[in-house]
């Protein structure tokens, strides 16, 4: 049975050593984890005065940094934290504020956004977060409310975070996520990485998605350890803020590693002076040729997970060494329990090519306010995750594709990380994204959009061509266009779905 010190946020936040770094930012002092734990209970108090206690809503718009992720963990604590992206529109704003039925906005104070102006219009109370030298230390200056129907700190089945599913094809669901979920899987990732008081990790993720708040903020203070936030990914600052933090690891989705890997060459003095203990992917397929290339750039590890919102992060892991780990599979189990699943509910041995399904504490209950969701997502108390996928004989995961991403070509459907895995295999390819093209006679053609490198140049038909040698005709690419960026989501991930829309390949 595994063991999970802490239930709750506010408990997990007590394994830190009082005088250890906890939440860091380049310049600026270290918040310790005795400093966070009051800063936990400070906020807490201050909700209450204000009227929001447990269960309440808390929606939270800040820019990526140490405030962010210091204001995410301490309002967990005593309430629920809804963090929003702050690069949204007022539109959006107002949706998901809505939405989410927020019972406060905090923001911090002289941010300009339209986050403030949506609040207004729905009679929702600003709350400034004023922040202070030390990174992560705030105060929070709102109106004082009535006493809330429950305060002080969280229980185990209170909900922590709320978050929102992409909704590339839908309406976006609300993922709820209680205490023992988040929890669970911080505790998760830390045991698989072997993280200990002494690391260090460099955040570049966006704060506002689970990916960040999970991997590398709490499962960093779950273990004692500590998270220095950087303003977010920037290729071009990502070495000198590398040398400034000295990170132990850092997480990150493929395209900022594929960025980060080609800007290697004309840094080598910064890795060679850092002190990586292992680099971290996931949140979308790691290409097998960039995991190969990182490791032999960085000289240490690159460890490939696999999670998603529902999760709260994590499902499946690949090992540290001296266990083995293989280029472009996701690893064993590193939580919950995870199966593969036929259409017909039938759970499948190994070597069964079906949809992979999980259980677990770290699994989020249900969505929220969305029974036809449920019932969709659910089977046999088993979360469908949509993923396709086959376990081997050691119970290594391989991904095989979104089902929801298949492209069918005239009957004939296949997963398109297919072809991204042959085409990155073209000397002159750096990037590229596969994706059906609707087609009034097959139903969906093939498209790929691609990234040259540097100083290299191909043709549609070259490429076309090289496919043709690897892959079955069906598969090979009739559209190819060229782009100097994969187009990508607000967390750093490729679309495909939309995505032949958004390139107007669609008559």
């Amino acid at each position: 049975m595994t063991e999970y010190p802490a239930d709750t946020v506010m408990d997990l936040l007590r394994c830190g050593g009082n005088e250890a770094p906890a939440i860091g930012a380049p310049g600026r002092p270290w918040l310790t984890h005795g400093g966070l734990r009051a800063l936990a209970e400070r906020t807490v108090a201050s909700l209450n005065r204000m009227g929001i206690g447990r269960g309440d809503r808390v929606a939270l718009v800040a820019p990526n940094g140490p405030e962010a992720a210091s204001c995410f963990v301490a309002i967990a604590c005593g309430a629920t934290t809804a963090p929003l992206n702050p690069g949204y529109k007022l539109d959006e704003f107002a949706f998901y504020l809505g939405d989410t039925g927020a019972k406060a906005l905090v923001v911090p104070a002289g941010f300009d956004t339209p986050a403030r102006a949506a609040a207004a219009a729905k009679g929702i109370p600003v709350v400034d977060l004023v922040a202070k030298e030390t990174a992560g230390w705030f105060s929070l200056e709102g109106p004082d409310g009535p006493a809330p129907a429950a305060g002080g700190f969280a229980a185990a089945e209170d909900v922590a975070l709320i978050l929102h599913t992409s909704g590339t094809t839908s309406r976006p669901k609300i993922v709820p996520l209680r205490h023992v979920n988040v929890t669970a899987s911080a505790y998760n990732i830390g045991r698989v990485l072997a993280l200990t008081p002494d690391d260090v990790c460099m955040n570049i993720m966006p704060l506002f998605h689970i990916h960040g708040l999970i991997a590398a903020t709490l499962a960093s203070l779950a273990a004692g350890g500590s998270v220095s936030c950087t303003p977010g990914f920037n290729g071009f600052r990502f070495y000198s803020l590398f040398e400034q933090i000295r990170p132990t690891w850092y997480t990150a989705v493929p395209t900022m590693h594929q960025t980060i890997l080609e800007l290697a060459p004309r840094n080598k003095a910064a890795i060679a002076a850092g002190r990586l203990r292992f680099i971290r992917s996931s949140s979308s397929s790691l290409p097998a040729p960039v995991m190969t290339a990182m490791e032999a750039a960085f000289g240490v590890p690159v460890i490939e997970s696999y999670g998603m919102t529902e999760a709260a992060h994590q499902m499946a892991s690949n090992p540290l060494p001296p266990a083995p780990r293989y280029p472009g599979c996701v690893g064993v189990a590193a939580g919950p329990e995870v199966a593969i699943m036929s259409e017909d509910g039938t759970l499948l041995p190994a070597g069964g090519l079906g949809e992979v399904v999980i259980r677990g504490r770290n699994v989020t209950a249900g969505y929220e306010n969305n029974p036809a969701a449920n019932e969709a997502g659910f089977r046999d108390g088993w979360f469908r995750t949509g993923d396709q996928g086959v376990i081997d004989a050691a119970g290594y995961l391989r991904l095989t594709g979104r089902l929801k991403e298949l492209i069918n070509r005239g009957g004939e459907k296949f997963s398109p990380l297919e072809v991204d895995e042959v085409l990155m295999d073209h000397p002159a390819v750096a990037q590229c994204l596969t994706f059906g093209v609707p087609h009034a006679k097959l139903g969906e053609e093939v498209g790929v959009a691609v990234v040259l490198r540097d100083g290299l140049a191909v043709k549609d038909t070259e490429l076309r061509e090289f496919c043709g040698e690897r892959l079955a005709a069906f598969k090979v690419p009739r559209r190819v266009v060229f782009l100097t960026e994969i187009p990508k989501g607000a967390t750093g991930k490729p679309q495909r779905i939309g995505m032949a829309e958004r390139l107007g390949l669609v008559s």
